[in-house]
């Protein structure tokens, strides 16, 4: 999967990075290389489904598909 981030330099210093097309998909970091691999993290954790938070009914299949 390929998506576009945009990171910037943070007034206080350091690099903010967000996922436009996964709102709120926001990380930091001291350096660009920091802050691309925070945001790889917090991309995974956002797109890591909550199985608890799923609306799972009793004759419904769970299926992993990869994109």
């Amino acid at each position: 999967m390929i998506l576009k981030v945009v990171l910037e330099a943070s007034e206080e210093g350091g690099f903010t990075v967000s996922v436009p097309s996964l709102p709120g998909c926001i990380s930091e970091g001291e350096t660009r290389e920091e802050a691309l691999t925070n945001i790889r993290e917090a991309i995974e954790l956002y797109l890591e489904p909550v199985e608890d938070d799923l609306p799972v009914t009793p004759d419904a299949e769970l299926l992993e598909i990869t994109l």
